[in-house]
C-alpha cells in the first residue's frame, strides 16, 4: 500500500488547537538585495566572497519573494496552511542596524502581514534569522557587548510598527548554530573563528534573546513570544565510559548551553568546563537579565547525532560519527533520517518545568525532486514528514507537551552554504524563470490540513 495515499494520520488526532504552519527566513527568500534602500547583511558580503558558498551560489535573487509575496501568500492559503513563520531582515527595517528607519523596508513587512491577514494566515514573525547588518559586524558584531543594545533598538521599532497586528513572536533563530558555524568554526557569516569569538557572542545573544523578549512584553502586552532552539538526538557510539562523557559534552553543548540561561539555570558549565570561560565575559547583574518568562518555546530538530570521543578535537573532546560512515539512510544535507529523535528531543525538553509550551517550529528534509510532465515527486519528503508527525501524536498520547509543527520550508530557497543543491520545499523553485509547482508532499500536506 502506498502510505501517502492510506497513511492512518488525521489532524484531528492532534486536537483542535495543533498549530499547523510552514517556515521561512528573509535571507533564504527574498533577494533584493539592494532594493528600496536595503542595508548590506553579513550575508550578503559573505556570499560575495569566493569559496564561501557551494557551487558559487549567492542570494541576489533567492526565490525573489520580495516581488512574488502575493504569489507565494496564496500558495499557502491554496495548500490550507493557517500560520505562516518568516522573518524580518534587520538591514532592510534599518540598513546600518541602527536608526534612522528605512519607511520602504516597513511598507514591504506592513504589504506581507496585510496580505497574510487578508487570507486568514496568521503572521509569526522571525525578528533575528541570521542576517546581521553588515554595518554592525564592522564594529564586532555579536561579539560587540553594544550588540545587545543595536537589537533592542531593532526589536523596538519592529514592535512599534508590527505589533498592532502581529501577535506571534519568535525573537530568535537558532542562536547555538548562527554562533557555532559564524563565530567558531567559520563556515556561516560572518566567517570568524576562535573560541573568544565564539563565547562573547554566545553571551551577547543569550542577553540579546530576553532583551527583545521584554520590549515585546511591555510593547505588544497581548504578543504570544517565543524563540527558536536547534536541538539534535544524541547518542554515544558505544557504551564505552569515554563516549558516553563524549556525548554527553555534545548535548550539553547543542541542546542545553543557549536554553538554560533564559530558563533561570545559568550556563550549564559543569558539564561543559569550557563554559567557564563565559566568566570573562559576564558582568554584574547579567545572570539575571538572561532570564524570562517565554510563552513558548520553539524547538528545530531533524536528525539525531552519534559522537565518540576524540582528544583532537579541541575543547570538547568529541566528534560526531557521520551518517556515510555508519551506512545509514540520510539526506541530501548528509543528516540521519531517524524520526525517533523528535520524540526523544520532545522528552528531553518537557524534563524543562519553566517551558510552558513547545512548538516544533521547523522540521523538514532535503531530498532530490523528479520533475515530469510538469509535476514534481517527493516521496521521500512526505514519508519524512508523515513518520515525523507519528513521533509528535506518539508524544501527545503519550502526555508531552508538544502544541504545534511548521514544516521548513513553503519553497526550495537558499540553503546556507549549500546555496541552492539542497532543496526542502512543499513547493519546487524553478531558479531560473521563478516558477512555483507544488510537490506531492505539498499536496499530502494540503489534504491532510483540509
Amino acid at each position: 500500500m502506498n502510505k501517502i495515499e492510506n497513511s492512518f494520520l488525521n489532524k484531528n488526532q492532534f486536537g483542535e488547537d495543533f498549530l499547523w504552519g510552514v517556515s521561512t527566513a528573509a535571507f533564504q527568500i527574498e533577494g533584493a538585495h539592494d532594493s528600496d534602500g536595503k542595508g548590506s547583511s553579513i550575508w550578503d558580503v559573505f556570499t560575495s566572497q569566493k569559496g564561501k558558498i557551494k557551487n558559487g551560489h549567492h542570494a541576489l535573487t533567492a526565490c525573489d519573494f520580495y516581488n512574488s509575496y502575493q504569489n507565494d501568500i496564496d500558495l499557502i492559503r491554496e495548500l490550507n496552511i493557517p500560520n505562516f513563520r518568516f522573518s524580518i531582515s534587520w538591514p532592510r527595517i534599518m540598513p546600518t542596524g541602527v536608526h534612522p528607519v528605512n519607511q520602504a523596508g516597513i511598507d514591504y513587512y506592513n504589504k506581507i502581514i496585510d496580505s497574510l491577514l487578508a487570507s486568514g494566515i496568521e503572521p509569526w514573525i522571525t525578528l533575528y534569522h541570521w542576517d546581521l547588518p553588515h554595518a554592525l559586524e564592522v564594529k564586532g558584531g555579536w561579539t560587540n557587548r553594544e550588540s545587545v543594545n543595536w537589537f533592542s533598538e531593532y526589536v523596538e521599532v519592529c514592535a512599534q510598527y508590527f505589533g498592532d497586528r502581529v501577535k506571534n513572536w519568535m525573537v530568535i533563530n537558532e542562536p547555538s548554530v548562527f554562533t557555532g558555524a559564524g563565530y567558531f568554526l567559520g563556515i556561516h557569516a560572518p566567517g570568524k573563528k576562535g573560541i573568544t569569538n565564539y563565547l562573547k557572542a554566545m553571551h551577547h545573544v543569550t542577553l540579546a534573546t530576553a532583551a527583545g523578549a521584554r520590549i515585546l512584553r511591555n510593547k505588544v502586552p497581548e504578543a504570544n513570544i517565543g524563540t527558536t532552539f536547534s536541538c539534535t538526538h544524541i547518542e554515544a557510539a558505544t557504551e564505552s565510559a569515554k563516549d558516553v562523557e563524549a556525548a554527553k559534552r555534545v548535548d550539553t553543548l547543542l541542546n542545553r548551553t543557549f536554553i538554560e540561561p533564559i530558563l533561570g539555570l545559568g550556563y550549564p558549565q559543569k558539564d561543559l568546563p569550557v563554559l567557564k570561560k563565559l566568566n570573562n565575559y559576564i558582568l554584574e547583574d547579567d545572570l539575571n537579565n538572561l532570564d524570562f518568562d517565554f510563552d513558548f518555546i520553539g524547538l528545530q530538530c531533524y536528525t539525531r547525532e552519534v559522537v565518540k570521543s576524540s582528544i583532537l578535537t579541541p575543547y570538547i573532546g568529541a566528534e560526531l560519527v557521520s551518517a556515510e560512515k555508519r551506512n545509514v539512510i540520510s539526506t541530501e544535507m548528509g543528516w540521519e533520517v531517524y524520526p525517533p529523535a523528535l520524540y526523544h528531543v520532545l522528552e528531553k525538553f518537557n524534563k524543562y518545568d519553566k517551558i510552558k509550551k513547545i512548538i516544533i517550529t521547523e522540521n523538514g528534509a532535503a531530498f532530490p525532486d523528479t520533475v515530469t510532465n510538469g509535476k514534481v515527486f517527493d516521496i521521500k519528503r512526505t514519508h519524512y514528514i508523515q513518520d515525523h508527525l507519528e513521533q509528535i501524536l506518539k508524544a501527545k498520547k503519550n502526555g508531552l507537551n508538544v502544541e504545534g509543527y511548521f514544516v521548513w520550508s513553503l519553497t526550495d530557497n537558499f540553503e546556507w552554504a549549500e546555496g541552492y543543491n539542497a532543496r526542502f520545499g512543499l513547493i519546487h523553485v524553478d531558479f531560473e524563470t521563478q516558477k512555483r509547482t507544488i510537490k506531492n508532499s505539498g499536496l499530502w500536506f494540503k489534504d491532510f490540513l483540509s
